[in-house]
């Protein structure tokens, strides 16, 4: 299976629009879809309000430090969710710090990234991301 569809969780424009670039540069891109914290992701994940229509997304890059609700409340709501537990969580923020990654892990998160802070590093990285579930990862079916 192919990553068709990204959801990008993430509060601040610059980032996302890096990581939107990125998407777009594939050869095959991605639908991407973008929520600024986690209870707009929680909502797009659970097809509610605004988002009834919203598609399942293939992969979920996640920021941790947001308004509202934070990066791990939103990875302990989705992994203790039985319809949405499947979908690969990449954390991909700013932080390197341990507790921080040793959390995300805890709460069941795919992968964890600290986002470069050079345009063409972080660009790649987030390539390298979406190509491994893409090309590599065996994804589940919904």
């Amino acid at each position: 299976m192919t990553v068709a569809h990204v959801l990008i969780v993430d509060d601040d424009d610059a980032d996302t629009m890096m990581i939107e670039e990125a998407l777009a540069a594939e050869a095959v891109p991605p639908v991407v879809s973008r929520v600024a914290d986690g209870a707009e992701a929680l909502a797009f994940l659970r097809r509610q309000g605004e988002y009834a229509d919203a598609p399942r997304p293939d992969l979920v890059l996640l920021d941790l430090n947001m308004p509202r609700m934070g990066g791990h409340e939103v990875l302990l709501e989705i992994k203790g969710d039985d319809t949405l537990k499947s979908i690969p969580i990449v954390v991909l923020t700013t932080s390197d710090a341990l507790p921080d990654i040793t959390a995300s892990y805890v709460r069941h998160a795919n992968a964890y990234v600290t986002k470069p802070m050079d345009l063409d590093s972080f660009e790649a990285a987030v390539r390298r991301i979406r190509r491994f579930y893409a090309e590599v990862a065996v994804l589940p079916s919904e």
